[in-house]
């Protein structure tokens, strides 16, 4: 039986009921043939969209002319109250200079500083689950809190213990469950000049974020002027000198960067783990596996080398699988600056550029079993080729997440460790049901059953 995917929307609903969909779940709102289609035209009132879905196409739009489809602004309206002016919504030169400030402090050999705290996050997460065994329990709420410990101690040296981040934690989670993937302003041509609106939960969750946020910045920031601030991340970020201007960020734009830091480093986490955890448990084989490799980790005491990662081969094909199925972030946005001519259509200026990684992780035409379950697929001649040019889950070519090794190291050594002392068991009569808002979850859980091993 294949991983649970949303059942498609009919080929043809009237514009109205697409935005409704779309506001609900952006993955049931569209339709089958997209698995199978190359490219895709969509027309509303207001703008049109084009769907690409071949490696060429995402090849030029992500890798070879990315200056050309910069980010879409009707993205951004959405996500503006918390994430502001963060690189993951910028353009042009001032996102040049963000990701020249910010990309040093995830290159990967820089990454064995952060490995001691994914470690320590990961102890604790195994010892919170110990306390909830041979109970039925919603795994996502557990992978959201360690994913959130994991980014507070490599981010700020703290643990999601401290008041501090319990709080921007707990205002996240309300923020999330208020705020709609699809603002209103993103459908509809409105001026730049009039308010946009958003709910009052929503603004009200994002300044209290940022507040936090803010609070841990300036502490930071003291810190650093007094010589006392700890080698984390944000002492990387905040004291890293732009080489082109010489500029660093200010108090302001590192808010705006610890916000999206939080939302990729944190929920785009919690969500590939999660669904890694749901197809080991429905698939016994591949998780008695990953616990044999799993053993081989030491189960007390401080971290291990880095190097223990290597080790982790098949929780690697596992997590990788996972995310091919479940991409966290499902669609990406651009928007054409300049006239195209996509596999012979025109593409007008303003026009909308979406590739989904969800749709092309799934596509007919390039995987063998693509809604199957199958980490051995990587060593295929299939698998290999589809990896270098239909598996994009952190985006690709200039704008591809700069924590994408920081993303791959704390997955896999988290899945590892709760495989080394814990069994999982799926439930037949709770089958999730995967929907899309800011990520992709399971709009009823993922509910599992952790039993100790012995």
């Amino acid at each position: 039986m294949s991983p649970p995917k949303p059942a498609p929307r009919p080929d043809r609903v009237s514009l109205w009921r697409y935005f409704q969909l779309f506001r609900q779940d952006i993955l049931s709102a569209q339709p089958a043939r997209l698995y199978r289609a190359k490219m895709a035209e969509f027309r509303t009132p207001f703008f049109r969209s084009y769907f690409c879905n071949t490696p060429e196409l995402v090849d030029l739009v992500l890798r070879q002319r990315p200056r050309d489809f910069p980010k879409s602004d009707r993205i951004r309206e959405g996500l503006a109250p918390l994430l502001r002016n963060s690189v993951f919504v910028t353009n042009g030169e001032t996102w040049a200079r963000q990701r020249r400030i910010i990309d040093p402090a995830f290159e990967g050999g820089k990454l064995h500083h952060s490995f001691p705290d994914m470690w320590q996050a990961g102890r604790n997460c195994v010892n919170r689950l110990a306390k909830n065994t041979s109970e039925s329990l919603d795994i996502e709420p557990e992978t959201s809190h360690v994913a959130a410990d994991v980014i507070f101690r490599t981010l700020f040296s703290i643990p999601i213990e401290d008041k501090t981040a319990a709080r921007v934690f707990e205002s996240f989670r309300a923020h999330q469950n208020s705020a709609p993937v699809v603002n209103l302003a993103a459908l509809l041509p409105l001026p730049r000049w009039l308010p946009r609106p958003h709910s009052r939960k929503t603004l009200q969750t994002a300044r209290v974020i940022r507040q936090l946020i803010e609070t841990l910045t300036r502490r930071r920031a003291e810190a650093i002027r007094a010589g006392t601030a700890p080698d984390d991340l944000a002492t990387k970020i905040m004291t890293m000198e732009d080489p082109q201007t010489g500029t660093r960020l200010s108090t302001g734009e590192m808010v705006d960067q610890v916000a999206i830091f939080f939302l990729a480093g944190h929920e785009t986490s919690a969500s590939a783990l999660a669904w890694a955890l749901y197809l080991l448990a429905t698939h016994p084989e591949w998780q008695e596996r990953v616990a044999i490799e799993a053993a081989t980790l030491p189960d007390t005491g401080a971290a291990p080398p880095m190097g223990v990662l290597k080790q982790l081969k098949i929780s690697r094909a596992v997590f990788r699988e996972a995310m091919r199925l479940y991409p966290p972030v499902p669609m990406f946005v651009r928007e054409a600056t300049c006239p195209e001519t996509f596999r012979e259509r025109e593409v007008k200026p303003g026009s909308q550029i979406v590739i989904s990684p969800w749709h092309l992780h799934r596509h007919e035409g390039l995987w063998e079993n693509p809604d199957g379950f199958d980490p051995a697929r990587w060593e295929t001649e299939n698998g290999k080729t589809c990896a270098r040019s239909a598996y994009i889950p952190f985006s690709a070519g200039a704008r591809v997440c700069p924590g994408a090794g920081f993303a791959m190291a704390e997955g896999v050594l988290i899945l590892s460790m709760i495989l080394q002392r814990f069994r999982l068991e799926a439930h037949c009569d709770r089958i999730p049901e995967p929907a899309a808002q800011l990520t992709v979850r399971s709009r009823n859980g993922i509910w599992l059953t952790l039993s100790p091993r012995q």
